[in-house]
Formats: C-alpha cells, structure tokens, sequence
C-alpha cells in the first residue's frame, strides 16, 4: 500500500470530549447573535514544555469558523471551527499558565472569552530517556449510544507521569492529566465497535507501550450512510504516456477535522490519503497513478477516517476507462 503523506499531522485530533451547554448569546449591532463562550474548558500539562487545551462545540447559533486560544491576554493559536482541542507548545518547564478560548463565526463576530483554566507545567528533567510503565487494568463500558467511560491502572515513571493519552484505532483522541485514570469519551457513533489502547507520557516526553485494547460497542444503528464522501466522480487524463485517476468529492459532515480517506482501487487498498490539520474547504480532490496501457477498467471508491479514530461509510462506487473518450 502507498502512503502519500501531503502535509505534516498535527499533533492531536479533534473530538467532543464532553457534554456541550447551550448559550443565549448576545445580539450584535446589526441585530445578529454573537457565539456565545465555549463551555467545558480543560488544561493538562502534555510534557514539560507543552499544554493540552480542551472545549466544547458551541452547538447552536451561527457557524464557528475558527476559535482562538490565549494564554494570559495573549492570543496563542486559531484553529478550525471544527477542531476542539489543541497542544499550545514552546512553554516554560516549571511555570503556571492561564487559558481561555473564544469563538469567531462565519459573519466575523467574536464571541466573549470562555472561563479561566490554569495547567502548571512539570520540572524538565535532563537526559531523560526511562518511558513510563504499561498503564495496566484498563476496562470500560458504554453509557449511551455515542459515549463510553475508559478506566485504568496507575503506570510507573522514575520522575513522575505527566499526562495520558487515549488512541482510538492509532488515532489520539483525548489526553488527561497524569493523576487521572479515567475518562468518558464522547462524540462516538451508535452501533459501532470500538478498540481503544492507553499510553503514559513523562515530562521528558516518553510515551509508555500501548496497554492491553479495550473492546466496546456502543448501542444503536449506523450504517455508515451519514458518514460517507459524497458527490463523489473519477475520470482519467493522461500526461507523459501514462494515465492518472481523478477523483473529486465533498467530504462527509461530521464534528471534527478529517484529515486521511482511504481509496479502494479494484477492491483492494490502493494509496492512504493524509492531509494535515488544515484540510482543504469544501470539495476536495486527488489524482494518482494507474499505468499506461488504453483501454483498461478500474472501479474506485473511498472514505473517510472520522475524527473518533474509526472508518466512516464508503462513498459510491465508479467505474472509468482509461483512455475513454480521449
């Protein structure tokens, strides 16, 4: 399988990690509604140099394009209106630090600041190289169609553990101070199985092996219809005496940032699409190598990795020949 890596990742991803409240927000001079403050704020320290920055979606009111973190009065990061998380990095060992976050929708509007969260980050320790232990016991059970509740064991670190971070799929979704061993995930599909794997991270930035999976499956129906690319076209050009597959599609609405499709080609894998944590707005597009004899059929389709870790629905399937028409 070939990977094509277009832009660097970023260093989490997106998810609801808690219940969202709703806001009446105020209405501006032109008679509109301002968002309101995000609610469910969180600061863990990640490392000794970096802070973990969680939120809630606003869920009503005007479309949020982007939010803004500050640190102080300082305004530190912009991210998508569709991410709720972040790493604020390149911070001083051994220092307390103050977050808030706004929101700014569609029309311009910023929103008041959320409340504020303080995250102290931990001594740095020199030539640091020992990972924390395993975390060890890890169970948990669903809590409704869309949430589930993670718990663990303690791990072992000779200067301490600093955060843990939850991998649904290889995806990192959530992460915790280094004195919490549980957690409720939210924002997860009805009737779909889960395997999420917990690792421990030091100030020194050592993550800890994987510990043992943690199998669940959350109640309900889905049948990926909702969570598939759609609008989806191929066609085929050829450049140099080879022929290329084009492929177009409108990613799938979900609450989150996609940033990878997996492409089938002929029904096996053919490439893994990675895009970073600015993907492309609206409809998207991609072409790939196919060969460079005439004549030749091919059906294709794709989808989505979500930002819970798991596979969405495939998109339709196409068929194109190459040279057809050309």
């Amino acid at each position: 399988m070939r990977r094509v890596l277009l832009r660097p990742l970023p260093a989490c991803s997106a998810l609801v990690l808690a219940a969202s409240c709703g806001w009446s927000g105020a209405a501006d001079g032109d008679g509109g509604r301002a968002p309101g403050a995000p609610t469910g704020v969180t600061a863990a320290a990640g490392s000794a140099t970096s802070v973990h920055v969680m939120w809630n979606a606003i869920p009503d009111g005007p479309g949020i394009r982007t939010y803004e973190v500050y640190r102080g009065s300082r305004k530190v990061l912009e991210v998508p209106g569709s991410e709720h998380m972040v790493d604020v990095t390149r911070l001083r060992p051994s220092t307390l630090y103050a977050f808030t976050v706004r929101a700014l929708d569609t029309d311009g509007r910023l929103g008041p600041p959320s409340r504020e969260v303080r995250a102290r980050t931990p001594a740095v320790v020199a030539a640091d190289r020992s990972a924390p232990t395993r975390p060890p016991r890890p169970a948990g059970r669903a809590v409704g169609s869309r949430a589930v509740h993670l718990s663990w064991g303690a791990s072992r670190d000779d200067r301490g553990v600093v955060s843990y971070d939850v991998l649904q799929g290889g995806v990192k979704i959530h992460s915790v101070g280094g004195n919490q061993t549980a957690t409720m995930i939210t924002g997860l599909r009805p009737g779909t199985r889960y395997v999420f794997t917990v690792r421990a991270r030091d100030a020194g930035d050592n993550l800890s092996p994987a510990s043992a999976r943690v199998r669940l499956a959350t109640p309900g129906t889905d049948d990926g219809r909702d969570t598939a690319p759609t609008g989806f076209t191929a066609t085929t050009h050829r450049s140099a005496g080879a022929y290329y597959l084009d492929l177009s599609w409108d990613p799938p609405h979900v609450d989150g940032v996609i940033t990878e499709y997996q492409i089938r080609l002929d029904g096996t894998t053919a490439t893994s699409l990675v895009w970073g944590g600015d993907p492309p707005r609206g409809r998207a597009h991609y072409s790939f190598y196919v060969g460079r004899g005439p004549g030749t059929g091919h059906r294709v389709r794709l989808r989505a990795r979500l930002p819970d870790g798991t596979w969405g629905g495939f998109s339709a399937e196409r068929t194109v020949t190459t040279g057809a028409g050309r």
